[in-house]
């Protein structure tokens, strides 16, 4: 990460620490973990609450096409900064739970979003919001990747069953400051495509 990135990381969390959610920039080790899994045939990613763009560049070199990824952040400085890095991506500056009322994409616009949302600062109802708004724009096939730094996914049981959801924990980053879990939330599948 740069020193200008960093310089802004820490005056961001300095002036809005709920927001920022987190104590130092996201490392190279979780950005691994949450991207692993998308690549280039991923088709249109959706990241939220991108930052520094350090998640990103993961992306980018899984061979997504930057052309391919639409950011969306919240906070003015990181969305300038990221327009700066990334010309080609499409950058949003707006909060991620207006996606659904506001009808931002088409229903199944992207293969996969990548979340690093402080979900855990977040009323319920706002989470609600932003859980609806990306399961109406992925795909059926579709996954959301989040990381959390608490010690069980960050999006709720009840939450999970009212959104008709499920999580499974792909990994945890140990030697991220602090270290933190990757969780993998998907459509539950009916007992016919089980079957399939």
């Amino acid at each position: 990460m740069t020193a200008n990135g960093l310089l802004l990381f820490f005056r961001s969390l300095a002036s809005a620490p709920r927001t920022v959610g987190a104590i130092a920039p996201s490392g190279s080790a979780l950005a691994n973990m949450i991207t692993r899994d998308i690549n280039g045939a991923t088709g249109k990613v959706l990241e939220l609450g991108p930052g520094t763009g350090v998640f990103t560049k993961a992306l980018l070199k899984q061979g997504v096409k930057e052309g391919d990824l639409t950011l969306i952040e919240y906070g003015s400085d990181f969305m300038r900064l990221l327009q700066q890095r990334f010309p080609r991506a499409r950058v949003l500056w707006m909060d991620a739970s207006w996606i659904a009322p506001q009808n931002v994409f088409e229903p199944a616009t992207f293969g996969a979003v990548v979340s690093g949302l402080p979900l855990l600062n977040m009323a319920q109802n706002k989470v609600d919001a932003i859980l609806a708004g990306v399961f109406n724009s992925l795909r059926s096939d579709g996954v959301m990747y989040q990381f959390t730094y608490g010690v069980r996914c960050p999006i709720s049981h009840l939450q999970l069953q009212q959104f008709g959801l499920e999580a499974s924990c792909v990994g945890r980053a140990l030697m991220n400051i602090p270290p933190a879990s990757v969780y993998r939330i998907t459509r539950r599948r009916t007992v016919a495509q089980v079957a399939e």
